[in-house]
């Protein structure tokens, strides 16, 4: 299995510890592509030929990004409006991404008990990530299990060694289907 891992962190080797650390771990794993959008766009000018063409190489993607704002950072919405088009990725003829594996990786600067019906955000990492749900559906792609990293910004060194370690599993391991 080739697996996509597109990553979408304006500031990735500047400003986030557990993302970079994430990223770096399943690098150099063995069918596995390491894609980061604001590196590669860093005018936000999208090659959506190019971007079509690196989804059809790969069975599983999973999009892993900062949970702001509960969504992703900008360039990955502007990545889902440019490379999903229609007639490709879905609507007649939009076939290209079925039966591919899909999914999020989010890490969140809260704490877990703050995402839940009793916490401060109200609702769930997996209800508030339910458009890239809904998007796999109309594309054809089977869904992931969300993977999710609350306290990004608080982790002790045995806490982001646990975390690299579960999603190298979680981008690598056998499928997992929501």
């Amino acid at each position: 299995m080739k697996t996509l891992v597109i990553v979408a962190h304006p500031v990735l080797h500047e400003g986030s510890r557990i993302n970079r650390e994430l990223t770096e771990t399943v690098r150099h794993h063995p069918g596995v592509t390491v894609h980061d959008l604001y590196q590669r766009y860093p005018d936000g000018i999208i090659d959506i030929a190019a971007e079509q063409q690196l989804l059809l190489q790969h069975d599983r993607i999973v999009f892993q990004f900062p949970f702001w704002w509960y969504s992703s950072p900008p360039l990955l919405k502007h990545w889902f409006d440019e490379v999903l088009t229609f007639g490709w990725a879905y609507g007649p003829g939009g076939d290209k991404l079925r039966g591919k594996e899909w999914g999020v990786a989010v890490t969140t600067g809260g704490a877990a008990e703050a995402y839940g019906s009793a916490g401060y955000n109200r609702y769930t990492v997996e209800e508030l990530t339910r458009p890239y749900e809904v998007t796999a559906s109309l594309v054809g792609a089977v869904y992931l299990p969300v993977f999710a990293v609350h306290n990004a910004m608080q982790l002790t060194d045995e806490e982001l060694r646990r975390h690299t370690e579960d999603f190298a599993l979680h981008v690598t391991g056998p499928v997992r289907a929501g």
